[in-house]
C-alpha cells in the first residue's frame, strides 16, 4: 500500500485554503483591518506597531482599544512629531487594555517617536539590524525592540516583548506580516525587508493547527515552537514562510468551519 504523504507537506492543500479563505472581506473582526485606513506608509508602520501590541484578549475590546488610540492622533507620523512624552501620558491617561496601561501606550509611542527621529522611519531602523546571512528576522527583530524600548530608561513595559527571552513574539510577528508581506489581506509598505525570513506569528490557533497537521509536536506556543513551524512552511514556500497565516488562522475563528473536522475530512481525502 502506498504511504500516505503528510498532510502539511501538501502545497496543493494550503494553496486551497489560501485562494479560498485569503480575502479582504473575511478580514473583520480584526486589528489588521486598520491599517486599510492609511495609505501613507509612515503613519500605515505605526498604526501597525499599535494594532499588533494591542492584539491580545477578546477582539471585540481589541478593536476597541485600538480605536481609542487612534482617534487621538488622525495623522499618526504628524502627530508624533510635536508630541512630547509628558502630553501623551496626559492623553492617554485613563486608557487601559487588559495588562497594557496608558503609561505603557505612552512610553510606546514615546519609542516610536525617538527612534522615527534617529532614523527616518520604523523600517529604516529595522533594517539596520537586518543581516543578508541572517535566516530569519530574529536577530533583527531584537535590536529593533531594544531601539524601541531604550527611552524607558530603567523601565519594562509589558507592550513589548524581549525576543531573547523565548518568546514567540506573536504580536511583533504580526506585525512584520502585515507590513512586509502584500497580498489581498496584507497591505505592505516595508520592501527593505525579505519576506522570506519572516517568522509565523504563533497564537493558540495557529499552534492548535500546527499540531493536528503534525508540523509540530511542542506542546508550548514559544519562539522555538514558532521557528520550527516557519521552517516546515519554508519547505513548501521558501520566499515567502508565512503567507498561509491569515487563512489558517481563519479556521477555528470563522463560525462557520469547524477546523477538527476540516482538517479531519482533509486526511481522510488526501493521496
Amino acid at each position: 500500500m502506498q504511504k500516505k504523504q503528510p498532510l502539511f507537506e501538501k502545497k496543493e492543500f494550503f494553496e486551497s485554503i489560501y485562494s479560498r479563505l485569503n480575502r479582504r472581506d473575511l478580514v473583520h473582526p480584526d486589528p489588521l483591518e486598520f491599517l486599510y485606513n492609511y495609505p501613507k506608509v509612515p503613519d500605515r508602520e505605526i498604526v501597525a506597531i499599535i494594532a499588533s501590541t494591542l492584539a491580545y484578549g477578546r477582539v471585540a475590546q481589541i478593536l476597541k482599544s485600538v480605536t481609542i488610540v487612534l482617534s487621538k492622533m488622525p495623522s499618526p507620523a504628524t502627530f508624533l512629531k510635536s508630541v512630547s512624552l509628558e502630553s501623551l501620558q496626559s492623553t492617554f491617561r485613563d486608557f487601559k487594555h487588559r495588562f497594557t496601561t496608558g503609561n505603557d501606550v505612552a512610553w510606546l509611542l514615546f519609542g516610536i517617536k525617538c527612534t522615527v527621529e534617529q532614523y527616518g522611519s520604523l523600517e529604516k531602523c529595522f533594517v539596520r539590524g537586518l543581516k543578508k546571512n541572517d535566516g530569519t528576522v530574529l536577530p533583527a527583530l531584537s535590536t529593533f525592540v531594544k531601539k524601541l524600548v531604550s527611552p524607558l530608561e530603567d523601565k519594562q513595559s509589558f507592550a513589548l516583548p524581549l525576543p531573547e527571552k523565548g518568546s514567540a513574539c506573536k504580536r511583533l510577528n504580526l506585525f512584520l506580516r502585515w507590513m512586509v508581506r502584500r497580498d489581498e489581506v496584507d497591505l505592505g509598505g516595508w520592501n527593505s525587508v525579505p519576506s522570506s525570513k519572516l517568522i509565523i506569528p504563533l497564537d493558540t490557533h495557529m499552534h492548535k493547527i500546527a499540531l493536528l497537521l503534525g508540523m509540530t509536536k511542542r506542546r508550548q506556543a514559544n519562539m522555538c515552537t514558532a521557528l520550527e513551524i516557519t521552517s516546515a512552511f519554508k519547505k513548501l514556500v521558501p520566499e515567502d514562510p508565512v503567507k498561509y497565516d491569515f487563512a489558517l488562522t481563519r479556521l477555528g475563528i470563522r463560525s462557520e468551519i469547524d477546523l477538527e473536522t476540516f482538517i479531519r475530512n482533509a486526511k481522510d481525502t488526501r493521496t
